[in-house]
């Protein structure tokens, strides 16, 4: 069940939520939050540092990825009145990347939680654009100590 209202677009909110700063910010929206799912937005920026050739690349594909899931942790923190803990990647156990997307692309990443114990989180993730599966992986990402 998603709780939020309406989507969350408020960039200084949003950059509450994550440990990461610009410029190294991969989301800028948050459309759906429940306890096992999450639903972000990112409109690549032409200055992003994923920038290649006019594209997104794939290391910003999981990074986007990353991000939303700490986007989930973070959004749970803040619902309790917590500061947003670091995280990181621990281990990403398969990555596909089907296309890279443009600069001005609009980015929509869901991320199911499967586990989540003691600080480690193992998800599934999937990127798309207007319906259109560009990436999806499998990671964990862990809570520094």
């Amino acid at each position: 069940m998603n709780i939020l209202e309406k989507p969350i677009t408020d960039s200084a909110l949003l950059k509450g939520l994550i440990p990461q700063k610009s410029p190294f910010v991969m989301v800028d929206k948050l459309y759906y939050f429940s306890e096992t799912k999450i639903v972000s937005g990112f409109k690549i920026p032409p200055d992003n540092l994923f920038i290649f050739k006019n594209r997104f690349s794939a290391p910003g594909l999981i990074e986007n990825m990353a991000q939303t899931v700490a986007l989930h942790t973070g959004y749970k923190y803040y619902l309790n009145q917590q500061e947003a803990p670091v995280g990181y990647i621990g281990a990403i156990k398969k990555a596909v990347v089907h296309s890279l997307p443009e600069i001005g692309t609009e980015l929509e990443t869901t991320v199911k939680i499967l586990h989540n114990i003691m600080g480690i989180t193992l998800v599934t993730a999937q990127v798309s654009c207007n319906g259109k599966l560009l990436a999806e992986s499998e990671m964990k990402t862990a809570l520094a100590s």
